[in-house]
């Protein structure tokens, strides 16, 4: 039999929003029976941005600024529907944003099952067929080429000679 497993990952900026979402989560889950491991911390995720402090000039003058996100993870085995009921309806601090997946877990068992299944015997080829084939050459002829223009000769051009000013004094 497929056990339900779910996955709660929880993402803000602010680390005390995101402790206190994770125990009202704690809370909730327990209250309803499951079992609960989490909430784990993730690694932060930070995104650092630099903004010349003019517009145009001044290279050399920057500022930096850097966004922090904040993960924690949760998983919930052992899930009744009213523990997935209470957790739709939590009401987390904003700024808090939640992704919920529902994770089928299959015992050793069926894994075993399933692999046995799926390994088929090889069966040996039946001989192959002789096949007659009937070839015949067809002669190409070669494709007809367009017919070359004439080209012009290119007449000399008449070298223009520039007359020598006398130097002015």
């Amino acid at each position: 039999m497929a056990k339900q497993k779910i996955r709660i990952k929880i993402k803000s900026f602010d680390h005390k929003v995101i402790d206190e979402a994770a125990r009202l989560i704690l809370e909730t889950a327990e209250k309803t029976g499951a079992i609960v491991m989490g909430p784990i911390p993730l690694p932060n995720e930070i995104d650092r941005f630099t903004v010349n402090k003019s517009t145009f000039v001044h290279k050399n003058a920057r500022e930096q600024y850097e966004m922090r996100t904040h993960k924690r993870l949760i998983d919930l085995t052992e899930t009744t529907s009213s523990t997935i009921e209470q957790l739709s309806s939590l009401s987390l601090p904003s700024g808090v944003d939640i992704e919920i997946k529902m994770i089928m877990e299959q015992s050793e068992e069926e894994k075993l099952t399933k692999k046995a299944a799926a390994v088929k015997p090889v069966a040996k080829p039946a001989p192959a067929k002789k096949i007659e084939e009937s070839v015949q050459f067809v002669e190409e002829k070669p494709a007809k080429k367009p017919a070359a223009k004439p080209v012009k000769e290119a007449k000399p051009a008449a070298k223009k000679t520039a007359a020598k000013k006398a130097p002015k004094k």
